[in-house]
């Protein structure tokens, strides 16, 4: 597998979304189908399962909102937490009028609104982890509601035995997308989702270790990363 920096993807995407093209649809599209196929098994549809969407204020937290429109819309039960400054507005329009539930940040305290989103997360059988992705680079660790919401979770003995699957939407927020450094508090994921090419940092560093089984959903830039060297490559 390659492995791209956050620039080579970013560089990868502009002439892609000038151009127009739905990027952010057809990763949320992918991430539907990744969700879908972890929570379905024999004897279970879609329909009975439920999952918690920590949704944070960029693109990642979008393609979280977009993805939990199409999961409402199939059947599922979800709980979206906000967790960010603000929502992708579209994204959200989009999950609410599918039938998704968003929580009301304010409502109450955060205390409050991170006790909701543990509780959430514990009765799931996926969490999506959307928090932040790429464009945080510089430094990726978790900061305010974020982060609390991911302390508590891993702090909280049920959650261990909850049997929830975590997917991360891009890379597991926290990781480093170009070394995969990452401090305690990101939720490992069972499974990441990546769109176009793998990150770097998923393939190395705790990012690799964080990472779970990674799937790369082609978004129509796969060309572009094909002409350029891969940071990592395994």
């Amino acid at each position: 597998m390659r492995g791209y920096s956050a620039e080579q993807i970013r560089g990868a995407e502009r002439a892609h979304l000038e151009a127009g093209e739905p990027l952010m649809a057809r990763a949320a599209e992918g991430l539907a189908d990744a969700v879908e196929g972890l929570v379905t098994r024999p004897g279970r549809p879609l329909r009975t399962s439920h999952v918690c969407v920590l949704a944070g204020s960029g693109d990642n937290g979008g393609d979280a909102l977009y993805a939990a429109a199409a999961l409402a819309a199939r059947g599922s039960s979800v709980t979206v937490v906000p967790v960010g400054s603000r929502l992708h507005e579209g994204g959200r329009t989009a999950a609410e009028v599918a039938g998704a539930t968003v929580l009301d940040r304010t409502s109450g305290s955060d205390e409050d609104l991170v006790r909701r989103a543990v509780e959430a997360a514990i009765r799931s059988d996926a969490v999506v982890d959307g928090i932040i992705g790429t464009g945080t680079s510089a430094d990726p660790s978790l900061r305010g509601l974020g982060r609390a919401v991911v302390v508590a979770l891993l702090s909280e003995p049920r959650w261990a035995g909850s049997g929830a699957a975590v997917v991360a939407v891009d890379l597991p927020s926290g990781v480093h997308p170009d070394t995969g450094a990452a401090d305690d508090a990101v939720l490992p994921a069972d499974l990441t989702v990546t769109f176009g090419g793998a990150k770097a940092g998923l393939l190395q560093g705790t990012g690799a270790r964080l990472a779970g089984r990674i799937e790369v959903v082609p978004i129509g830039i796969e060309e572009d990363l094909e002409a350029l060297t891969p940071v990592v490559e395994t």
